[in-house]
């Protein structure tokens, strides 16, 4: 049976900062506070679900990393080269990978219709194209909203975004907004430079405010900021903050994830997923290669993405968490078969890769194939709301879940995309 769920409106960022003044900035990251963690840790990895999204925004071209030609005139330079997953071959630049692929599975039969940087990003986000009527929910949103009740006492967000802003909750409203970070936890604006005696005033201030315009009965604003002022301090103040802290991670934990931003924010999410955190996204852009690709792949991009994101794999299993833990690979599209004049990729969206592991997904396969040229998906191609669907299943999330938007119109989770059944076991 159908599960609805009526999505409450939110409140406007804008409309919060005209009331609190100077506290105002406070008010996304506020927002985001729904539960929290359980005290024994140990026991918590075991009972709930998480998912990391490592967002590669620009496109990167995944026929130079998961899915190579070797011999074809569009193949480029890079060789394959064997893995831990039994006639799984990946580029020769992403070696500390191959040891992990028994981890994980490539979906290289993607086939996508958006090949515009903000058109796909939304796209492979929230599984939904652009409409002008409607702000679709991106996979942060979705998952943390379905997940949040695992941890009842989070007082961190439960959905964060490191090194960049993801696309935000839609419909589902400000409550499910991504807490942006940079890599190394740091949030703009949460340091206001106070001490506590004079914050503590401060919020006493505005709590006699906020009950004035409560007890006057002026609509639900006051009563929706009390709570979100309550949470705010309770961020401030909350130990679970040291989970954004990956300088207290162990030396040899942080020399595997690297020193690059990528890196850090792998660990940081890790630590976040740790901390009872349902869904956290780490942003690596730079994949917009239209020229010279093959010295900036092999030199900057691979090396980092394969340092960092090997490591949150393998971490990720030796602490027993990948069963429960998702991991995703994507950008909004690829990059052309044909190599242009520049020696770059351009756009391309017909035929490409996306990995996926950990959760339910089956591993150490690959599923789909694309013609000897990579111009075409010459199997079942698979959308962004298949992919959707697929992730959605691997962390038990019910597909039968409708949503209603705020103009009533009902919202199927995931745009009633299809399993990918190759994925599971």
């Amino acid at each position: 049976m159908a599960r609805f769920i009526d999505v409450p409106d939110g409140m406007s960022r804008r409309h919060f900062m005209n009331h609190m003044a100077g506290a105002a900035a406070l008010a996304a990251p506020a927002t985001a506070f729904t539960n929290s963690i359980l005290a024994n840790a140990t026991d918590m990895r075991k009972r709930h679900k998480a998912a990391i999204l490592l967002w590669m925004g620009g496109g990167p071209s995944s026929m130079d990393i998961w899915d190579l030609k070797p011999g074809a005139p569009t193949g480029g330079p890079f060789k394959q080269i064997s893995t831990s997953a039994d006639g799984v071959a990946i580029c020769e630049h992403m070696p500390l990978m191959a040891k992990q692929m028994h981890h994980m599975a490539i979906v290289r039969s993607m086939s996508t219709r958006e090949a515009d940087h903000m058109r796909g990003r939304y796209y492979m986000h929230t599984g939904y194209v652009p409409n002008p009527n409607v702000e679709h929910p991106s996979y942060g949103a979705v998952i943390s909203h379905e997940l949040a009740d695992q941890v009842p006492n989070l007082e961190i967000p439960p959905f964060v975004s490191v090194g960049g802003g993801s696309v935000g909750p839609g419909f589902l409203g400000m409550t499910w907004a991504p807490f942006v970070v940079d890599s190394n936890g740091n949030v703009r604006n949460l340091d206001m430079g106070v001490d506590p005696a004079r914050l503590a005033q401060r919020m006493e201030m505005l709590a006699t405010i906020e009950k004035r315009f409560i007890g006057e009965r002026r609509g639900a604003s006051a009563d929706d900021h009390a709570k979100v002022l309550d949470k705010t301090v309770k961020l401030m103040t909350s130990p679970q903050m040291d989970a954004f802290k990956v300088m207290k991670e162990p030396k040899d934990i942080q020399e595997k994830y690297g020193t690059s931003g990528f890196g850090r924010g792998c660990l940081m999410a890790r630590r976040l997923v740790e901390a009872g955190v349902p869904f956290v996204e780490v942003d690596l852009g730079g994949w917009d290669n239209h020229a010279n690709i093959f010295p900036t792949l092999q030199d900057q991009k691979l090396p980092m993405l394969d340092q960092a994101m090997s490591a949150l794999v393998a971490d990720l299993a030796d602490r027993g968490m990948l069963d429960d833990t998702v991991v995703m690979w994507m950008g909004e599209f690829s990059r052309t078969p044909n190599i242009n004049g520049g020696g770059g990729r351009d756009h391309w969206a017909r035929s490409w890769s996306v990995v996926v592991g950990g959760g339910g997904f089956k591993r150490g396969v690959v599923v789909g194939e694309t013609s000897s040229d990579g111009k075409e998906v010459v199997s079942e191609a698979y959308s962004s709301q298949d992919l959707m669907a697929s992730v959605l299943k691997s962390l038990g999330i019910s597909l039968e879940t409708t949503f209603t938007a705020k103009n009533g119109r009902p919202m199927k989770i995931a745009n009633s995309g299809k399993v990918i059944k190759e994925l599971f076991a």
